[in-house]
């Protein structure tokens, strides 16, 4: 079934940066099969926000932050578990830069989240301690946008916490599933399908969006 845009609609395009892709630190399985889809998506919204992971070097999240830990532990943190990465997606570095290939020279804003030393942020709307907000959704009520198409790496992380925070915030959510790339770390991928399900979140392909 095709999906028409409108007016209220805003293209999400979740950390397609250089870290999350082939060659890079944190690389998604084949995560640079998005940027084909999400430049064809981007020519049919009229509004597009881009998100940018952008953490100081020593970020909490990272393994080499905390001694006898290996990437991919996960430990307790003060607001709940924590994966802990390689590091990645570091302040000025070359892998926190979005991917050469992104084209997109209408999106109207970058938001850059994991900025804070102590705590991570998958979503694109809060901080992993699902409180502090990032201000994207008081951005998108003000330029009153109402439906959020989400896309980008990884599904079952930034993708997934970034469309789940949608709803909450009263937005419809649609995530396009064939311009997403998960991680699928202990069956993360097929959790986050339920979850998006269990929420009523619609999920289609690039095909649908007319």
């Amino acid at each position: 079934m095709s999906m028409r845009i409108g007016d209220g609609d805003v293209l999400l395009v979740i950390d397609v940066q250089n870290d999350f892709c082939p060659g890079g630190n944190l690389a998604v399985p084949r995560g640079d099969e998005v940027v084909a889809p999400i430049n064809r998506l981007a020519d049919k919204f009229q509004h597009v926000v881009l998100t940018q992971d952008w953490h100081p070097a020593g970020h909490f999240s990272f393994a080499s932050t905390h001694p006898e830990r290996r990437p991919f532990d996960t430990i307790t943190a003060p607001y709940g578990p924590q994966v802990l990465w390689p590091d990645h997606c570091v302040q000025g570095t070359p892998g926190a830069a979005l991917h050469d290939g992104l084209d997109i020279p209408h999106a109207e804003l970058i938001v850059r989240k994991g900025f804070r030393r102590a705590i991570d942020s998958y979503s694109a709307f809060f901080e992993n301690d699902h409180r502090t907000p990032t201000g994207l959704a008081g951005y998108l009520r003000e330029r009153g946008l109402t439906r959020v198409f989400v896309a980008g790496l990884a599904t079952d992380f930034c993708v997934r916490y970034s469309a789940e925070d949608a709803h909450g915030q009263g937005f419809g959510v649609v995530m396009i599933e064939d311009a997403c790339r998960a991680i699928d770390m202990n069956d993360s991928l097929a959790a986050t399908r339920e979850r998006l399900a269990e929420l009523g979140i619609v999920v289609t392909t690039t095909d649908a969006i007319a």
